[in-house]
């Protein structure tokens, strides 16, 4: 009996987990974000992640990667959000950092 709670535990913890969505958030200002940012990401200033982040619809359980240009703002932003109980927000660094690890960059078109 306890092992078929304890799989049907680890099942329902597995998809909830599986319906969390990645999301990538430079926290530049949008001059830096324009310059360059990876592909797919969102611009929330870092002194705005949260209000940003709520505005977006980002759920709680969603894994946010967070960058900047060091990850000093990132990390700023990141422990805002984890204050306001978003458990899946990491700090991923700098941006050169993850574009020299392999992070596809985009740049925004100025027309």
């Amino acid at each position: 009996m306890y092992k078929k709670l304890l799989l049907s535990l680890v099942f329902s913890i597995a998809s909830v987990s599986a319906l969390a969505e990645t999301v990538w958030i430079d926290v530049r200002s949008a001059g830096e974000f324009n310059s360059g940012h990876i592909e797919g990401a969102l611009n929330i200033v870092y002194s705005d992640i949260v209000a940003g982040v709520r505005e977006q619809g980002i759920d709680k359980d969603d894994q946010i990667m967070l960058y900047c240009r060091s990850g000093r703002r990132s990390g700023i932003a990141t422990d805002a959000l984890l204050q306001a109980g978003w458990t899946g927000a990491v700090n991923r660094g700098g941006y050169a950092a993850l574009i020299e690890a392999g992070y596809k960059s985009v740049l925004v078109d100025p027309q």
